[in-house]
């Protein structure tokens, strides 16, 4: 039975949980998550947790912040004048906002306080800076 190696692309179903239980990303119900292995379009630890499992294998990995979403960064935090936020926007703490960079790219942000002159927005990922425990099963190589 083959394994899964670089350049396969593999089926994976996952349950992706945080240190305390809880469940931040699933595949329970749905197909199962498709991507080549050596693309880097998932996270590095689970990448390299898939890699070597052959077609039925399952697994737990745990990915410290390195291998997943990075650590908190603190200058992804910042404070925006309300002045340029556009006419009547009043976020509330934890709404999602997308800011576009100066290359066009959209960047998903929350808000974290407000108050009366800017709000406090932050551009890490939500999962950023935390322990990832994920559940897998390699269903199939392609």
């Amino acid at each position: 039975m083959a394994n899964a190696s670089s350049g396969d692309t593999v089926h994976v179903h996952y349950t992706g949980r945080l240190e305390d239980g809880t469940v931040f990303d699933s595949s329970d119900g749905g197909d199962p998550l498709e991507f080549k292995l050596g693309e880097g379009s998932v996270i590095e630890g689970f990448e390299q947790a898939v890699e070597g499992l052959s077609v039925g294998e399952k697994a737990d990995a745990r990915l410290e912040p390195e291998n997943a979403y990075g650590p908190v960064r603190d200058d992804l935090v910042m404070a925006v004048p309300r002045e340029q936020l556009p006419d009547g926007m009043e976020p509330d703490v934890g709404d999602q906002l997308a800011m576009q960079t100066q290359d066009g790219q959209n960047v998903p942000v929350t808000v974290v306080s407000t108050d009366e002159s800017s709000i406090q927005i932050d551009a890490n990922h939500p999962l950023a800076g935390k322990t990832l425990i994920f559940e897998l099963e390699l269903v199939d190589i392609a």
